[in-house]
C-alpha cells in the first residue's frame, strides 16, 4: 500500500470553444495524447477513471473506451464538482497503491463554452416564501437573503477574508491586480482559452459580475479535456531511461470534504477543507510550503486565489495580502502561482481542471514549460476545490532518474 506512484504520461487539449467536437471527442483526444506521452497503449491500462460533471453522456468512461479501446478493465465514472478531475486521478492512484493495477488512466472532460452563469438556477416568483423539502431552506432563498451563485459566494469569501484580517483600502484594485497577474501569465500559454494581456484599467472597467469580481476576474467557462497515465514504482523501474526521466512522482494525493462547522451552514467554507488537505499533503509528501517551486491553485475567481494563499500556507496566517503585494506570486517571484494563467484565463472546463492543473506543474518539473518555464523546478503543488464541498491537493516531484 505504500508503493510510490508516478505520472508517466499527461496531456490536455487546448481549452476554448470546440463546436466541432463533443465531450467524447475531446476526452479521447486527451487520453490518446497522454498515452502517447507516456509511451504506452490502452492495452497496458488496468483501470480507467473518467470525470464529467455537466455536459457528457451517462457512462462517459465507457463511451471513451469505445473510441480508444475496450479492454474489459474496470471503469469508474466520477462526479465531484470542480474536483472531479483530481478525484478521477486519485481513483487511479488508489487502484495502483492497492496492487490492483500497474497502470491507470484518468480523464476529465467538459463542454461549457456558452454555458453562461453556472449554478444560478431559477426561482418561482411568489409573494410569500414558504420553505419546503430537503433543500427548501436554502435554494429558494437565492437572491432574497443571499446567494449560492458562484460569483456571489466567492465575492463574499474574499471580502470576508479582508474584514477578518482587518485589511482596509482598495479591495477592488487588490483583487483586480491578482487577475492582472494571471492574464499576464496566460500570454505564454498556447493552450489557454484566453491569452490576451489585460491592463489593470481594463480589468477594473469591465462588466461587474459580483463585487469585487468583474468578468475578467471570473473563471472562463469553456470546452476542454485533460488526461493522465499513472504507473506503479515497480513497473516504472522496468521502463526505458527516457520514460523514467520524464516520470513525475506523486508525493501526495489528498481529497477532503467539509467537517461540520456552524459557519458553513450559512456560507460555503472553502477554507477549512483546503487547509486540512494542504496539511495532510505536506505531511504525506514530507515537504513544506517553502519547498514548493510553483503552485497551480483553484482561482475560480480572483477573490478565491487570495484566500487560498493562506489556506495552502504559502504565507503567514492572515498574511495573504502582504504576500501578494510582495510580488511573490508572479512568474519571476519567490512562489509563482498560476503560471498557466489560472482558471481566469486558461479556462475552467470543470471536470478537466483538476488534471489540467497537474499537467501544468508536470510541464515545469520535466523542464518542458517553454517560455513560461520556472527554472530548476523540482516540487510543485496542484489544488482544486469544488463547492459541496470537495478539495483535492497533489504534491508532485521531479524524477531523480
Amino acid at each position: 500500500m505504500s508503493e510510490d506512484v508516478w505520472i508517466l504520461g499527461i496531456n490536455m487539449t487546448k481549452f476554448g470553444k470546440h463546436p466541432d467536437k463533443d465531450t467524447v471527442d475531446l476526452a479521447a483526444e486527451a487520453a490518446r495524447a497522454a498515452l502517447a506521452d507516456g509511451g504506452v497503449a490502452m492495452r497496458d491500462m488496468g483501470i480507467l477513471a473518467a470525470g464529467n460533471l455537466m455536459s457528457g453522456p451517462m457512462g462517459i468512461g465507457q463511451q471513451i473506451q469505445k473510441q480508444i479501446g475496450q479492454t474489459g478493465i474496470p471503469v469508474y465514472n466520477v462526479s465531484n464538482a470542480c474536483a472531479t478531475g483530481a478525484t478521477a486521478l486519485r481513483t487511479a492512484i488508489m487502484a495502483i497503491k492497492a496492487g490492483e493495477a500497474d497502470y491507470g488512466l484518468a480523464v476529465g472532460v467538459e463542454k461549457l463554452s456558452g454555458a453562461g452563469m453556472l449554478a444560478g438556477g431559477s426561482r418561482q416568483e411568489e409573494e410569500t416564501f414558504t420553505p419546503h423539502g430537503r433543500y427548501g431552506a436554502v435554494a429558494p432563498v437565492d437572491g432574497r437573503i443571499g446567494t449560492e451563485i458562484m460569483p456571489g459566494v466567492f465575492a463574499q469569501v474574499g471580502m470576508e477574508y479582508l474584514y477578518e484580517h482587518k485589511y482596509g483600502g482598495a479591495a477592488f484594485e487588490l483583487f483586480a491586480k491578482i487577475s492582472e497577474k494571471n492574464h499576464s501569465h496566460s500570454t505564454l500559454n498556447p493552450l489557454a482559452a484566453y491569452s490576451k494581456l489585460m491592463t489593470l484599467e481594463q480589468i477594473m472597467g469591465d462588466i461587474m459580475i459580483a463585487y469585487p469580481n468583474t468578468r475578467p476576474m471570473c473563471s472562463a467557462n469553456c470546452d476542454g479535456a485533460a488526461a493522465a497515465v499513472v504507473v506503479s514504482d515497480a513497473k516504472l523501474k522496468t521502463l526505458s531511461k527516457e520514460q523514467r526521466r520524464r516520470a513525475v512522482k506523486v508525493s501526495a494525493s489528498v481529497l477532503t470534504s467539509d467537517p461540520w462547522e456552524e459557519g458553513c451552514q450559512v456560507l460555503p467554507d472553502v477554507n477549512t477543507l483546503t487547509r486540512n488537505a494542504a496539511s495532510q499533503a505536506y505531511e504525506q509528501a514530507g515537504v513544506g510550503p517553502d519547498d514548493l517551486d510553483l503552485v497551480e491553485l483553484h482561482d475560480c475567481f480572483a477573490t478565491a486565489e487570495l484566500v487560498h494563499y493562506d489556506n495552502l500556507m504559502l504565507c503567514e496566517p492572515g498574511g495573504a495580502v502582504d504576500f501578494f503585494q510582495s510580488g511573490a506570486t508572479w512568474r519571476d517571484g519567490s512562489m509563482p502561482v498560476n503560471v498557466s494563467g489560472g482558471l481566469e484565463s486558461k479556462g475552467h472546463p470543470i471536470a478537466a481542471t483538476g488534471i489540467a492543473n497537474i499537467w501544468e506543474v508536470c510541464q515545469h518539473l520535466r523542464g518542458e514549460g517553454g517560455d513560461r518555464q520556472i527554472a530548476d523546478a523540482k516540487v510543485g503543488l496542484a489544488h482544486v476545490i469544488g463547492l459541496g464541498s470537495a478539495c483535492g491537493v497533489h504534491i508532485l516531484e521531479k524524477s531523480a532518474a
